[in-house]
């Protein structure tokens, strides 16, 4: 049974933003799947490429491990987003709105590329200091 764009969309942000499981966050994407942040800078905390669901795993592990704990969590009543659906049935973009308190908004979109209800590729664009700088 195939996942609509919503649940894959919902596991994947339940798995990353809110919980912040690697190995969670990568059984969302395919074998070989692709997860981009293509406004980070070479250097930074946040991985800007990673290919392959494994790569993923170790990437976000080790993003998660230097996080420091206790660190800001969105206010999911707050916070919103809206899918868009495309010409292409695999291809959805997210349209998000997260909020922080007390008084923050960060926008951001992300597009998906889908295949047999796991992520294949995903562009994730944001801010790149919302999650660390390049280092020295």
């Amino acid at each position: 049974m195939s996942r609509t764009h919503l649940e894959i969309f919902q596991g994947y942000v339940h798995a990353g933003a809110i919980s912040a499981n690697a190995d969670a966050l990568a059984e969302c994407f395919t074998p070989d799947g692709v997860f981009e942040a293509p406004l980070v800078p070479a250097g930074a905390d946040f991985p800007r490429r990673l290919v392959g669901r494994e790569e993923i795993r170790a990437g976000m592990a080790a993003y998660y491990a230097r996080r420091p704990a206790g660190g800001r969590a969105p206010n999911l009543e707050k916070s919103g987003f809206v899918l868009h659906t495309t010409a292409d049935p695999d291809v959805f973009i997210a349209e998000i709105d997260t909020f922080f308190d007390p008084d923050e908004t960060v926008s951001l979109v992300q597009i998906f590329r889908v295949r047999d209800g796991r992520i294949a590729h995903l562009r994730d664009y944001f801010a790149p200091g919302l999650v660390s700088s390049a280092t020295p």
